[in-house]
């Protein structure tokens, strides 16, 4: 896509994205309103050449990548946070991005989406997003989280184990779901967290169901 096409969606994304963190009484400034479009429009470049996500139309992608994304924000919990299986940093770069005080870590195996992560992170200036490539099931970190957050790689059991093998306590899990488990999939769950809630999820200009499963390991 040409540099003089992506300029002619940057107003659209931008005016679709003001009314949805409006919608939603999420608080940006300007400044990073226009890095959240930046990002979105470096995504869209790149998915051309390295088909990094299914969703190509700009505005589409503001519903289902960027408001989407950002509705975990009221959720998180601490200073450092991991996104497991993060993709092209969904959810943690729009998350990094509008919470400057947090650190995220962004996990995926994926070398083609690690070295978009790489640019993004670099381009944007995100000195709060840190890159890591490694397997979800193999990683194993020097550092403590207070929040994993992860959005549709993985059943709720299986984010619960790999959750549970990680050092911190007390840790919050926060799994971005389509629609709500079954449950018969939340009953029974080992290790059993000490609180579990499913929380519905009102995205703007997306009608698709979204949950939000938060699990709590004291």
């Amino acid at each position: 896509m040409s540099d003089g096409v992506l300029m002619s969606d940057r107003g659209a994304v931008r005016t679709r994205l003001t009314a949805g963190l409006e919608q939603m009484g999420i608080a940006l400034s300007g400044d990073r309103t226009d890095v959240m479009v930046r990002y979105l429009l470096l995504l869209q470049r790149w998915n051309r050449a390295y088909n990094l996500t299914a969703v190509r139309a700009p505005l589409e992608m503001v519903s289902k990548h960027l408001l989407d994304s950002l509705s975990v924000l009221p959720y998180l919990y601490g200073d450092k946070l991991l996104d497991l299986g993060t993709g092209p940093g969904l959810p943690g770069i729009p998350l990094a991005i509008a919470a400057p005080e947090r650190t995220f870590y962004l996990l995926d195996s994926n070398g083609k989406k690690v070295r978009f992560l790489h640019q993004a992170v670099m381009g944007l200036g995100l000195m709060n997003a840190v890159v890591i490539r490694a397997r979800m099931e193999a990683y194993l970190p020097g550092r403590e989280f207070a929040t994993i957050v992860s959005r549709a790689v993985a059943s709720v059991p299986d984010l619960l184990g790999l959750t549970a093998r990680l050092p911190a306590r007390p840790v919050r899990l926060l799994a971005m779901q389509g629609k709500q488990p079954a449950g018969t999939e939340l009953r029974g769950l080992e290790p059993s967290p000490d609180t579990l809630s499913v929380h519905p999820i009102e995205v703007p200009f997306l009608s698709a169901e979204r949950h939000l499963i938060e699990a709590h390991y004291n």
